[in-house]
């Protein structure tokens, strides 16, 4: 007997777009508190503020051609101090959505086939129905806009109470014992 795959959560910035009748003016994308707090538990931020999203959606060919920009005030973890601080994100949108199953017409299934990546191709969300997830594809944004390794105003001062130089190298007299050790 065969396991049925399991569902997809469902996002938690949920916004579907019909492809029949896509809206001809921008989509605005808003998160509200609850989205917004989903998905802060989500990307393990401690909060974001604002979340903003502002796109162009037409047709390209075969695929959805979604351009735009992002714009959220989040609260994130000092990689340094681990204090909370605000940080912005202004990040471009450009996406293509294709339905799933979609043959590329340039492909030719009997030559042999030599693939080169344009710009177009590398934000590509495969979609199946009548509908993709515009808020999935500007949560997925967030996400890898989202500096893992930002430092508050607070990084240099936790720096000097660990002695740790903002190169990364240790301060203090064994420090130097070590350093006077190696040779150049």
């Amino acid at each position: 007997m065969s396991e049925m795959p399991e569902a997809l959560p469902k996002s938690e910035l949920e916004r579907l777009i019909k492809i029949k009748g896509r809206p001809a003016d921008p989509v605005i994308v808003e998160a509200d508190a609850g989205e917004r707090a989903a998905l802060a538990k989500r990307f393990g931020l401690p909060g974001i503020d604002t979340l903003h999203a502002e796109v162009d959606v037409e047709q390209r060919g075969t695929a959805i051609r979604a351009t735009g920009t992002l714009t959220a005030a989040i609260r994130q973890s000092c990689a340094i101090s681990g204090e909370d601080f605000p940080a912005q994100i202004e990040e471009a949108l450009d996406l293509r959505f294709v339905e799933k199953g979609t043959p590329d017409p340039a492909l030719d299934e009997d030559a042999e086939v030599e693939i080169e990546l344009h710009a177009d191709d590398c934000d590509e969300i495969e979609y199946s129905g009548d509908a993709f997830d515009l808020g999935e594809a500007i949560a997925q944004t967030l996400g890898l806009a989202i500096d893992p390794y930002a430092e508050g105003p607070s990084a240099d001062e936790a720096r000097a109470k660990a002695g740790i130089s903002k190169e990364g190298e240790q301060e203090g007299p064994l420090a130097d014992m070590l350093r006077g050790l190696t040779k150049d």
